[in-house]
């Protein structure tokens, strides 16, 4: 046993050193630093002509610590032009940032299409009042481009108005004469403008000494495992470990089971793992891409990534929910560790999620989006995944036996967590105000990160592995509490 115990303790460190290190190339500039690329408003009015002695100028605040570029929607009202747009940053003050205005001929422009200036990056701009002012050449009647600006965020179907205040909304300068514009309302507009710029982060600069730090806590904890339990001190980590090496047949049948109860009798059997994601995702997939318009690029791909990871943490909650009533008799008659049975539950799930894998990676090869390497990166959100839905089953489990009315409880709040996750729509219909509540969803996190490896190949920012994290622990260390301090009195209530 003391080997045992010795072994796996070496283990784990060294799986530490190779992960710690694995994850530093794999995430690579992501650790360091992030291209960001804001959104705009949607495409509602129009600016009008620029022509020689016309200016349009917007202010804004921008949001990254350098700024080096500014996309702008540009009309060249169907047709070809020959006039050179001369556009400045200036400062809070109105001076300008470089000695020479970027210049961009019109004859290269394409109508309803996004135009992109790139300036000398700017450092220190976070937070920083801008004002970008737009000038024409030599523009005249039938040979001169505008600009399209709104005060509208689209959402597929609807269209929520954004709030623009005075200050930050776009001037058109007529003979040294400004003009603010607006709607019929009164209310402002603002071009439909993307800023670009980078946002570093000091994670990847001081990473490797993160790295050896924890490493050397994590090993003093380890040596303090190995101390106690030669001393014959029961420890939480080398027990579970203990009842897991224990039991590890129990739970392979509790597994076997649970999976060939769920589809006992049933004509095609485990292949429903399979149908089941594509029969839910091409209905959405035809109501919100049809009916409700969304525009959300590669949404199918981005539909399914949400239904995968949802679909299961209902079913891995709901069958936790059960775990200990449906194993009533068991419980009464043979000693075993209380949270085999949710942990079995939970992974019998995980049987399904693999399944239900198979066809994201085929959807993603029919629409194009290859599988790069940063997809390394998916074990750690699914593992977050599943310490979230086992913590939160435990929570049911303690509940249900307590409490009966759970079960219908949890179907409604299921349903209610359902839409409150992106699922099948944009996180940007949300408001702004209700978005820290929002962001408290741990699938909101996860859902996100895996969005980012499979359809943009890129690995998240140091904040998104903490957030995932720390949203998806709390819930497991919550229901592990929880469930410990109740379940000696299981017996008492079953």
């Amino acid at each position: 046993m003391k080997n045992r115990a010795t072994r796996i303790c070496a283990i784990a460190f060294a799986v530490y050193l190779i992960l710690g290190a694995l994850f530093y190339v794999i995430a690579g500039d992501s650790l360091h630093f992030t291209n960001m690329l804001g959104d705009s408003v949607a495409n509602k009015a129009n600016t009008g002509e620029i022509h020689a002695g016309d200016a349009l100028k917007q202010k804004f605040i921008c949001e990254y610590d350098e700024l080096d570029q500014i996309q702008l929607l540009v009309s060249t009202n169907a047709r070809k032009n020959n006039d050179t747009l001369k556009i400045q940053l200036l400062d809070e003050d109105g001076d300008p940032l470089f000695d020479k205005p970027v210049e961009k001929n019109t004859a290269d422009l394409q109508d309803n299409a996004w135009m992109t200036v790139e300036f000398p990056p700017i450092e220190d701009a976070k937070d920083r009042v801008f004002i970008l002012q737009i000038e024409s050449a030599n523009g005249g009647s039938k040979n001169s481009v505008s600009f399209y600006c709104g005060n509208t965020v689209d959402t597929g179907r609807f269209s929520i108005k954004t709030q623009v205040e005075n200050t930050e909304a776009v001037t058109f300068v007529d003979n040294g004469k400004e003009v603010l514009l607006s709607d019929e309302e009164g209310t402002p507009y603002r071009l439909c403008m993307k800023v670009g710029g980078t946002n570093y982060h000091w994670f990847g600069e001081y990473y490797w000494f993160i790295y050896a730090g924890v490493g050397i806590l994590f090993l003093l904890y380890l040596i303090r495992q190995l101390l106690c339990h030669r001393k014959g001190k029961k420890t939480m980590a080398l027990s579970v470990f203990g009842s897991l090496h224990k039991y590890n047949f129990l739970i392979r049948q509790l597994v076997a089971r649970d999976f060939k109860t769920k589809y006992k009798r049933s004509v095609l059997g485990m292949f429903w793992s399979f149908l089941n994601p594509l029969l839910t995702m091409s209905i959405q997939y035809v109501v919100f891409s049809t009916f409700f318009k969304s525009d959300i690029p590669n949404f199918i791909i981005y539909l399914l990534c949400g239904i995968v990871c949802f679909n299961f943490f209902n079913e891995a909650s709901s069958m936790c929910l059960m775990s200990i009533l449906g194993n009533a008799s068991l419980i009464n008659k043979v000693y075993v560790p209380k949270y085999i049975y949710p942990f079995s539950r939970t992974l019998s799930s995980c049987v399904n999620l693999l399944l239900s894998l198979v066809p994201l990676v085929i959807m993603l090869f029919i629409t194009g989006t290859f599988i790069s390497p940063v997809a390394l990166l998916l074990p750690f959100p699914l593992i977050m995944l599943f310490l979230f839905s086992y913590g939160v089953g435990l929570i049911l489990a303690t509940m249900m036996v307590f409490f009966r009315d759970t079960q219908f409880l949890w179907n409604i709040f299921s349903m209610l967590l359902m839409y409150l996750t992106p699922i099948f729509y944009p996180d940007t219909i949300i408001p702004n105000y209700f978005m820290p509540i929002y962001r408290l969803n741990p699938l909101y996190h996860v859902i996100g990160f895996i969005r980012d490896i499979l359809m943009y190949k890129e690995a998240p920012e140091p904040s998104a592995y903490l957030w995932c994290a720390v949203l998806c622990l709390i819930p497991f260390l919550i229901g592990t509490v929880i469930f410990r301090k109740n379940e000696d009195k299981f017996v008492l209530n079953l």
